[in-house]
């Protein structure tokens, strides 16, 4: 089955869904990297989805194809993962090893500016579970020892809570 890291290298930011302090949601969005297991964020604290991830350590992360793109527009490739999310320590060794992918994914952009500035953090969003529409009947659980698979719907819904 098509492991999830060939779907969403097609994608350079992610749409984020939080949990604001009055538990209205809040959506946004922000450039990722992910490893074949892990989305990453680089974010600033002064962002409402970190205020929200900082308190509530949730979020969903939802990749959609873009409609100029598409030839239908209820059809849009689409893959939404709910996950548990950590912040990233500046001075463990995944930081570093994480920040440096994510800078050769966005080269010539501003994230060595940005690296510098203290407010903003890197964030690891785990998926816990999700799913992936293609089209009309084309719809496919997330999966596998990882979560970076995808598994053919048999009906169900896939969606396990912790």
């Amino acid at each position: 089955m098509e492991a999830l890291s060939s779907l969403l290298s097609e994608y350079q930011s992610v749409v984020l869904g939080t949990q604001s302090e009055n538990a209205y949601p809040f959506s946004s969005y922000a450039p990722f990297y992910y490893d074949g297991e892990i989305v990453y964020i680089f974010i600033s604290n002064i962002a409402t989805h970190a205020k929200n991830m900082q308190s509530r350590p949730k979020a969903s992360a939802f990749f959609i194809e873009d409609e100029l793109k598409s030839e239908n527009i209820f059809a849009r490739r689409r893959i939404s993962l709910q996950c548990d999310v950590e912040m990233i320590n500046r001075k463990a060794d995944r930081f570093n090893i994480v920040m440096d992918n994510f800078q050769a994914k966005f080269e010539g952009g501003t994230l060595g500016m940005l690296m510098g500035m203290q407010d903003f953090n890197l964030y690891a969003l785990k998926p816990i579970y999700g799913e992936a529409t293609f089209g009309f009947g084309e719809a496919y659980n997330i999966g596998g020892e990882k979560m970076n698979e995808l598994v053919p719907r048999t009906g169900d819904r896939g969606h396990k809570s912790k």
